[in-house]
Parts: structure tokens; C-alpha cells; sequence
């Protein structure tokens, strides 16, 4: 049941200003039209009954459902997955827009609350299904097709089985989740927003100051890296608290589940196999020296440095012309790059700019970064921005309208079915990307213009690659250290300096203060160890592309198919009509040789 906000998809990477014309803000009221709207009592009322009824119908009688029956059990399930959707999609999206507004955040918390209550009757479902024998549930399944196509969210919770707990301790997680990680996450959320940073004399929230990391004028760089690191420094404590927390929290759930590893539930979730994120890491980590080592020794020659700090790791290159993309001009890119491809993709993503599906200003206590949230699948995904005009932005929002295409093309499938695993959610994102790259590099007219687009790429996928599994080793080293004993900040500042001279390579020096930037990644407190799905879907996206540029036209309708399978299919079997596998160790290879050979490109312009 949905009885967390939306776990927002976090893009971190900030940009922009200027002259950006009218930005489009979020219609939520295909949701609601108004946190006192009578909608919402009846759809609590509703809620409260009918989890009741359905624990009073089904519980101890799983095993003896026949097929029919089968289908009205999910049918109901189903109903009771979207209302509660709806209602958390709604609490959740407004919160979102203005985190330290007291009003929101406590509608949150009530919505919160209130479904926790109601399904925790249902807590039954899942445990239950987990104790019918094998040959039973695949008797069912052969009887009816229908019921057949939700095998494979039998097989994911039947994944699970060896780590459920009683039925009694499963209830108490599930009553006290809201007092838990949610809790820790909101406190999370409220200190990143209320954060107030003093750049050159003018205040600025956490995305204003963020964006001054790739302003063109070097001195303002390192004053906005600076004023990071005394901020943060001045928060440690909270940051290093929250932290503590939610890694011992999942140490203890995990013990009492005896997963193998703190990765294990993330692993599960995506429907992953544990070697095939090993063996993309160990690709990764293997590269770092043809990848990022080698990049940024040449960025450090192109700014005439003998050595980078980490104010200069986003920086403009020298010849890169200042630029400020309005917001019409953004949306015309993207568009015409999706409509090249396929006017298809471009219809679907049209109705995001016209029907306030996207929120795209930055604003005082909005959350920071992006992401797009599919909310239910009868009503449609919602994209949120913080749009400050830069190129990089462009790319955002060409990466959040990848999401939102790949939301409305798997809604279909239903509540259960829709939901894409992490490792293949970022696929139509990097996707929508390459296409919007490609498009712009075809029409660089200089071949400065073409060295900055390809610089620029590669930086993109430098922060989508390597510097992700910096984090997931970051993220594997903090909850292993946890399980010691109590972290200090110094211990959470030493464990990411670890990880960030191996990743970034010997060019780079860093200032003091940098030890706390782990501080305000949201994934690390959100979703632990979501970070690898971003290089998941990078590797996979490169191999991808380079079946497009070899395939005839069929390769569209193959790609919207793999779309709208949503959470319906397995990697392998997603992957296979492309001729890819991604458990082939040589799989990931391929795709990081897509931007060593763009970092060769590079190299050549030098000649």
C-alpha cells in the first residue's frame, strides 16, 4: 500500500539563470482539488472500510482461492493500492513544493498516518501468499491467463520469503514505518530546505548556491564551495544523526530478516541478481582511470591548471560561451529530439507542458533537484523541476520527461504491474537524453561548439556513472561501518573522502570543508542504494543506443514495447529482442567504451 510520499528520483546537478520566461507550475487537482476538497474524506472513509472488508474476506483464505477468485482479490487489492496512491501522490507532490510550510507537512504526515491504520489489516496478504506451496500457486496460474500476468509479482514477493519475519512483527514495522525512516526523511527534507547560504553579500536556498558550481567566473565557484562546506559543517551533526539512524534502523530490520547484506532488499526490489551490480561496479571502479582520471587531467589542461579543485569538477570550459536557455527554447529542443525519434514519444510528453503535469520554478522551501512521480495509474505522472536555464538543465528535463513517457506507456499494465525495478526506471530517462545530445551535436556549427557539447556529455555521464558508484561505495562502506557502532561525522566525512580521490583521479585537490558533502545527497537518506540504478541505466542506455544506430525501423516499436512492460518482465526477457544481456560482464564494457570513445574524441581535438 502507498503509505509513504513519493520517493522522489533525485537529480542533483544544479544550473542556470536568467531570462527564462513564464515556467509552468503543477495542476495537482487531477489528484484532488484541494487538501479540504469532501473527495478526499470519502476516499479516507472509503479506504477504512473497504481494507477492513478485504482482510475480513481473504485473510486465511488465500490458499483456497481458485482463479476467479484470484482476479477479484487483486482487482480489490488493486483499488485499494490506487485510492491509497492517490491520497499519498497528492499530500506528497504538495509537499514537495513547499517543505517548510507547517500546513503541508503536517496534511502529509495526518495522510500518513491515517492509511498506515487502515491497511495495516492488510499486512496478512503478502505473508499468506508466501505460505502457499509452489505447486499450488502455478496450478492457479495455468488455469487462467488473466491471473497468469501477475506472476511476476507473485515471483517478486515470493523472492522475499526467506526473509519474512511473523506475522506479528510484520504489522509492528508496518504501524511504526511512519515514525521511522518516513519521519527521518521529512527532517531530512525540512533542514536541506530551511538551509540559508550567503554567496558574494546575496542569500541563496541550497539550489541557488549549487548552481553558482558551474558558473563561468572561478572566484564565484569557490565561494559558493565554500559557504557549502561552512553550511553543512554547521549541520554535520543533524546530517550525521539522521544518518546514523536510518543505517541502524536497517541494520536491525535486516538482521531480524538475516539478509546476507545491506544490499540485499535493494537487490530484491529490482529484481536483480547481487553478481550483476557486482560485476557493473567492479566495470566501473576498473575504469575509473580511462574515464574519469583521464577526462579531467585534460579539463585541468583546457582551464590551464595543474590541478583541479572541486569547485572546478562542473565548470564551464573556457571556450564555452555563456548561455541562458529560456524555457520555451527547452521545451522545443527536447520536443523536436523526441519527435525525431518518434512523433510518438513527442505526443505522449506533450500533455506535461500544456495540462500543468510539470513544475519547473525554483521557489522558497521547494524541495531541491528533480524528479518525476508516477502518482496512480489512472491519473498520469507529475515532473517537478528547478529550472534555472543552463544547458544542463535541458538535459533534465529531457532525462524527467524520459521518466514521465516511460509512466504513461506502463500505466496500463496496473497498480502492480506498472512500477518499473530501479535498474531498468532510468532507461527512457538517459534514453530521452542520448536523443536530446545527439539532436544538439548534429547542429553544432563550430567545432568549439561541437568540443563543448561532447565535453559537457561526457561530464554527464561521468556524474551518471562514475560518480554513482562512488556513492553506492560510499553507501556500502557507511552501513558496514555502522553496524560497528555509532558514527561520528568525522568517522561519515573520512568514509567519503575515501571513495572520492579513487574516483575523481590524482588532478584533483580538495579544500577543506569538502569531507561534508556527502551531507546533502538525498538518495543516501530516500533510498539507500538507489544510486546504482543510475549507472545501471547509463550502461544500458549506451548499449542501446548503439542497437538504434544499427537497426532498421522496427527498433522504435521494440523500445515502446520494452516501455510498456513496466515492471511486467525481467531484464533478460526486456532486454533479448535487442539482442543485449545485461548478466554478461562484458555487457557493461561496451557501454562504458561508449564514453571512453567520446573522451578520445576529445583527445583528437588537442592534435
Amino acid at each position: 500500500m502507498r503509505i509513504t510520499p513519493p520517493a522522489p528520483v533525485f537529480d542533483a546537478n544544479a544550473s542556470g539563470g536568467g531570462d527564462l520566461g513564464k515556467l509552468p507550475d503543477w495542476d495537482l487537482s487531477d489528484l484532488y482539488s484541494a487538501p479540504d476538497a469532501p473527495e478526499i474524506a470519502r476516499d479516507l472513509d472509503w479506504l477504512a472500510t473497504e481494507c477492513a472488508a478485504f482482510a475480513s474476506d481473504y485473510e486465511g483464505k488465500l490458499a483456497d482461492l481458485d482463479a476467479a477468485g484470484w482476479l477479484t482479490c487483486i482487482d480489490r487489492y488493486e483499488a485499494i493500492d490506487r485510492i491509497s496512491g492517490r491520497l499519498m501522490s497528492y499530500a506528497g507532490l504538495r509537499y514537495y513544493q513547499n517543505t517548510v510550510d507547517a500546513e503541508r507537512a503536517k496534511f502529509l504526515s495526518d495522510c500518513q498516518d491515517k492509511i498506515t491504520t487502515f491497511t495495516t489489516p492488510l499486512v496478512f496478504f503478502t505473508l499468506e501468499i508466501n505460505r502457499i506451496d509452489d505447486a499450488r500457486l502455478d496450478a492457479v496460474f495455468a488455469e487462467n491467463a488473466d491471473l497468469a500476468r501477475y506472476k511476476p509479482v507473485f515471483d517478486r514477493l515470493r523472492a522475499m520469503r526467506p526473509y519474512q519475519l511473523s506475522d506479528e512483527l510484520e504489522k509492528f514495522l508496518h504501524d511504526q514505518s511512519v515514525v521511522g525512516a518516513s519521519a527521518w526523511n521529512k527532517l531530512f527534507d525540512e533542514t536541506i530546505a530551511g538551509l540559508e547560504f550567503e554567496v558574494n553579500g546575496e542569500p541563496f536556498g541550497i539550489e541557488g548556491t549549487l548552481n553558482f558550481l558551474t558558473d563561468p567566473d572561478r572566484e564565484n565557484r569557490e565561494a559558493a564551495a565554500r559557504e557549502l562546506a561552512r553550511v553543512f559543517g554547521g549541520n554535520i551533526k543533524t546530517f550525521a544523526r539522521v544518518h546514523n539512524t536510518l543505517a541502524k534502523e536497517k541494520e536491525i530490520e535486516d538482521r531480524w530478516r538475516k539478509m546476507p547484506t545491506p544490499q540485499t532488499g535493494r537487490h530484491l526490489a529490482n529484481h536483480v541478481e547481487p553478481e550483476v551490480v557486482q560485476a557493473l561496479r567492479d566495470a566501473v571502479v576498473a575504469a575509473y582511470p580511462k574515464l574519469s582520471h583521464r577526462y579531467y587531467a585534460l579539463k585541468a589542461k583546457w582551464m590551464g591548471l595543474d590541478t583541479l579543485q572541486v569547485w572546478d569538477r562542473n565548470a564551464p570550459l573556457p571556450i564555452e560561451e555563456p548561455k541562458t536557455v529560456d524555457w520555451d527554447t527547452a521545451k522545443a529542443t527536447v520536443m523536436e529530439a523526441y519527435a525525431d525519434f518518434s512523433p510518438k514519444m513527442a505526443e505522449i510528453a506533450e500533455p506535461f507542458f500544456t495540462k500543468g503535469w510539470i513544475d519547473a520554478g525554483v521557489k522558497p522551501g521547494k524541495a531541491p533537484g528533480a524528479f518525476a512521480h508516477p502518482t496512480v495509474t489512472d491519473v498520469h505522472p507529475y515532473v517537478m523541476l528547478n529550472y534555472l536555464g543552463k544547458p544542463r538543465d535541458v538535459m533534465t528535463l529531457a532525462h524527467e520527461l524520459g521518466h514521465g513517457v516511460h509512466q504513461v506507456l506502463a500505466a496500463p499494465q496496473g497498480e502492480l504491474l506498472a512500477s518499473t525495478p530501479l535498474t531498468l526506471a532510468e532507461t527512457a530517462s538517459v534514453f530521452g537524453e542520448m536523443l536530446t545530445f545527439r539532436k544538439l551535436l548534429a547542429a553544432a556549427e563550430t567545432p568549439a561548439q561541437k568540443k563543448t557539447l561532447l565535453a559537457g556529455k561526457v561530464e554527464d555521464m561521468i556524474n551518471t556513472v562514475v560518480r554513482q558508484i562512488a556513492f553506492y561505495d560510499f553507501e556500502c562502506k557507511l552501513h558496514e561501518a555502522r553496524r560497528g557502532g555509532e558514527l561520528t561525522p568525522e568517522n561519515i566525512n573520512d568514509i567519503w573522502m575515501s571513495v572520492q580521490g579513487e574516483s575523481l583521479g590524482p588532478v584533483f585537490e580538495f579544500m577543506d570543508g569538502y569531507e561534508t558533502f556527502w551531507a546533502y545527497i538525498p538518495h543516501f537518506v530516500h533510498s539507500p542504494f538507489y544510486v546504482y540504478a543510475y549507472a545501471f541505466g547509463d550502461g544500458l542506455v549506451n548499449a542501446l543506443y548503439a542497437v538504434y544506430e544499427e537497426s532498421g525501423t522496427d527498433f522504435q516499436d521494440k523500445y515502446f514495447e520494452m516501455l510498456k512492460a513496466g515492471g511486467s518482465k525481467h531484464h533478460k526477457d526486456l532486454l533479448a529482442p535487442f539482442g543485449l544481456d545485461a548478466s554478461d560482464p562484458a555487457f557493461w564494457d561496451k557501454g562504458l567504451s561508449m564514453i571512453s570513445g567520446m573522451i578520445d574524441e576529445l583527445e583528437a581535438m588537442e592534435d
